[in-house]
C-alpha cells in the first residue's frame, strides 16, 4: 500500500511540477457570523463573496456565513472566537473596540463632518490599526462605516438642559458611549442592542443614539417622534477573523481573499449609505419631525465642548494622545486641502 502511494506521488510530480502535498490539504472554511438577516443587502453580497471564494481559491478557502445573529451579539462572537467555534465577524464599533479598544478614535462625537472626512482619515490610520488587531490576533479583512449616528428623542430637545432630562440608551460594556453621555451631564442606561425596543415601550429609556438605518431595521422609530438635524459621530465596521484560521491559508490565496473581501466591503459601505438615505425618508413618512437647531452659536459651543470633553475623557484610556493627535492632524490636512467642507445634515 505504501508503494502504491508513494508511487502515486512521483507520478503526480512527474505530470505536474507544480503539485504538491499542500494539495491534498482539506479545503480551510472560515465560519462567519454576522446580525444582517438572509435576505437582505448585505447577506446577498455575502452569497456573492462566499462563490467568488471558492472559484478563485479552487475551493481551497471556503466560507460559511451564519446570518440574523444566530451567534448572539458581539460580546458573545468575541467569546465564540476565542474558543474557535466561529472564526470571524461583521463587528461595530463596540466590538472593534473589544479587540482593540484605540480603533474607536476615529469615534469620537462631532470629530467629522462629513463622509469624506471620515473616509480620509480612516485610510490614513488603517495600516496602523491592522498592525494592532494582528498583534492581538487578529485579521482585518476589510473596513467599511455602517453611518453617521443621529439622536432619536420622544420629546424635542432643543437644549443640553432638556437632554438632561431623557433617559439615554448606552450599549452594554460600551465605554466610549458611557464617556460621552457622563462628559454632558447625562447618566446613560446601559442595554443590550436586543432589549432596547422593548425597554422603550415600558419608558425604561425614552432616547437613543443610532444610525438611521438601525433604527429602522430594529423598529426602534417606532417609539419615537423625533431626530437631531445633525449627526454625532460615525460607526466604523470591520469584517474580522482569527489569525490562526488565517495562517491555514496559502500565501497566494490571501491576496486572492482580501481582494475579494476589501471589494465586498466597498459595497457593504456603498449599501450602508443608500440604505441609511432610505431609512431617513421612511422615519419623515411616518411622522418623526426633525428638531432643527435654533441658535446656531450655542449649538457651536455645545459640539465644541462635549468633543473636548470626550476626547479628554478617553485620551490615555482608550487610547494615546499621540494617536488622537495624529487623527486630528489629518483631519486638519483634509480641511486644508479642501475648505469648502459641510457638515452633514438632514435637509
Amino acid at each position: 500500500m505504501m508503494k502504491k502511494m508513494i508511487l502515486f506521488f512521483a507520478l503526480a510530480v512527474f505530470l505536474n511540477p507544480s503539485f504538491s502535498m499542500a494539495d491534498q490539504q482539506a479545503a480551510t472554511i472560515i465560519k462567519i457570523a454576522t446580525l444582517d438577516p438572509r435576505g437582505s443587502l448585505n447577506a446577498d453580497l455575502f452569497e456573492e463573496l462566499k462563490k467568488e471564494t471558492a472559484a478563485q481559491t479552487c475551493n481551497k478557502v471556503k466560507l460559511k456565513v451564519y446570518y440574523g445573529g444566530v451567534h448572539g451579539d458581539a460580546k458573545n462572537v468575541l467569546n465564540k472566537m476565542k474558543v474557535d467555534q466561529i472564526h470571524g465577524a461583521m463587528l461595530a464599533g463596540y466590538g472593534l473596540g473589544q479587540i482593540v479598544p484605540e480603533v474607536q478614535v476615529t469615534g469620537l462625537p462631532y470629530i467629522f463632518k462629513n463622509y469624506d472626512e471620515v473616509q480620509y482619515v480612516r485610510d490614513k490610520l488603517q495600516d496602523h490599526m491592522e498592525q494592532a488587531f494582528e498583534k492581538e490576533g487578529y485579521i482585518i479583512l476589510g473596513w467599511y462605516d455602517i453611518g453617521f449616528v443621529y439622536s432619536f428623542t420622544k420629546v424635542p430637545v432643543t437644549s443640553l438642559e432638556i437632554a438632561r432630562q431623557q433617559k439615554y440608551w448606552a450599549p452594554e460594556g460600551d465605554p466610549l458611549a458611557q464617556a460621552v453621555y457622563r462628559s454632558i451631564g447625562i447618566a446613560p442606561i446601559s442595554l443590550s442592542l436586543t432589549d432596547v425596543l422593548t425597554s422603550l415601550s415600558t419608558r425604561l429609556i425614552d432616547a437613543a443614539s443610532a444610525p438611521p438605518i438601525a433604527a429602522v431595521a430594529f423598529r426602534w422609530h417606532t417609539k419615537f417622534q423625533y431626530m437631531t438635524e445633525y449627526p454625532s459621530s460615525n460607526v466604523l465596521g470591520g469584517l474580522v477573523i482569527t489569525k490562526p484560521i488565517w495562517d491555514t491559508v496559502s500565501p497566494e490565496n490571501r491576496k486572492k481573499v482580501l481582494a475579494l473581501t476589501r471589494a465586498f466591503c466597498r459595497k457593504v459601505q456603498e449599501g450602508f449609505r443608500k440604505q441609511n438615505e432610505q431609512s431617513i425618508e421612511i422615519m419623515k413618512e411616518s411622522g418623526i419631525s426633525i428638531v432643527r437647531i435654533q441658535n446656531a452659536e450655542g449649538y457651536q459651543k455645545f459640539i465644541d465642548d462635549t468633543a473636548q470633553k470626550s476626547m479628554t475623557a478617553m485620551s490615555g484610556v482608550m487610547f494615546s494622545q499621540e494617536l488622537l493627535d495624529r487623527m486630528l492632524g489629518y483631519l486638519a490636512e483634509y480641511r486644508k486641502a479642501n475648505p469648502g467642507s459641510r457638515v452633514e445634515r438632514i435637509d
